[in-house]
């Protein structure tokens, strides 16, 4: 549409992988059977969890609730990438991209803070065991849960709200396969070194702070394993956290490089590879990780009728 001297962008084409015309088919296989184990496997976690008596604690409330928001994370994203691989026709509404770019920024937040609960839950079972129950009651996992996850809804909407009411006056490519924020700042034909400011501060703050909750978490966990008498003791301490550990490594290292290394490290493809690694890979190795990490959650699976599908 036109306005003024100005076209107003009424959609955007997310150009993905575009580049990469031979291999569309092979990625779209590639990524279905991603996205399908990630659902399994988020979902398999869910249930079993939830149907198993001796899952009935703190950790595996966090733990459903951390498989919840991955499936979620996952059909934000992942549906339109498959859909694009295939169709000739890569574009996405004004205010489908809005949407995209809110839940987003509101999963990301979210996620970053129930980590941060989870560590928590671990620094209360390692290093507080004899009033681990009166501390982690259902009230309080509750509450920390909720809480994670309303923490994320005012990142989402200060970010997308601004970011959105800045004019779009074209070209309207995304150098991206979804609606983030960087690749979107390009697109505004307006001065954004305010709202990058702000946006950096934000991102800093919604990651840094539960980073730093975790790694105290660990300081003092860490320092209370290595306390303990037993050889035995300490290797079954660590076990209890070992897969948390893991996922928190796993999400920081790729989130972090993709938003706070210096923006001319990277080429597009590279910043791509990197989105790919947290929004698509780590959803699916969440799962395997705890299973396979877990002895619980194996016995529990190996009880449920879908263990052949799970072994």
């Amino acid at each position: 549409m036109e306005q003024g001297n100005h076209t107003v962008v009424t959609e955007f084409i997310l150009l993905g992988f575009s580049n990469l015309l031979q291999l569309q088919v092979l990625l779209f296989v590639v990524f279905l059977v991603t996205f399908v184990i990630t659902l399994t496997g988020n979902v398999l976690i869910i249930l079993v969890t939830v149907a198993d008596p001796t899952l009935q604690r703190p950790m595996y409330f966090f733990l459903r609730s951390l498989s919840f928001l991955e499936v979620c994370f996952n059909f934000v994203i992942v549906p339109k990438m498959l859909g694009n691989l295939l169709s000739e026709n890569k574009s996405i509404s004004f205010y489908g991209c809005v949407l995209q770019m809110y839940f987003f920024f509101f999963l990301g937040s979210s996620e970053c803070f129930l980590l941060a609960a989870m560590a928590y839950d671990r620094y209360v079972a390692i290093c507080n065991p004899l009033h681990y129950t009166i501390i982690m009651n259902r009230r309080v996992c509750i509450q920390l849960a909720v809480t994670s996850w309303i923490s994320g809804i005012p990142v989402g909407t200060v970010q997308t709200t601004w970011l959105f009411s800045f004019p779009f006056c074209g070209p309207n490519e995304v150098n991206h396969f979804f609606c983030d924020g960087p690749p979107m700042f390009k697109l505004v034909c307006a001065n954004t070194s305010l709202f990058e400011m702000y946006a950096l501060i934000g991102t800093i703050i919604v990651v840094m702070v539960p980073f730093l909750l975790i790694l105290v978490s660990y300081i003092f966990i860490i320092s209370t394993i290595l306390r303990m008498p037993s050889a035995i003791g300490r290797r079954k301490a660590f076990s209890t956290c070992s897969s948390h550990l893991v996922v928190v490594t796993l999400f920081y290292s790729t989130s972090g490089l993709t938003y706070f290394w210096p923006k001319s490290t990277y080429s597009p493809g590279t910043k791509k590879l990197l989105s790919i690694s947290y929004t698509v890979i780590t959803p699916m190795l969440n799962p395997i990780i705890y299973s396979l990490r877990n002895k619980e959650v194996k016995e529990a699976m190996r009880k449920t009728p879908s263990r052949n599908i799970c072994f």
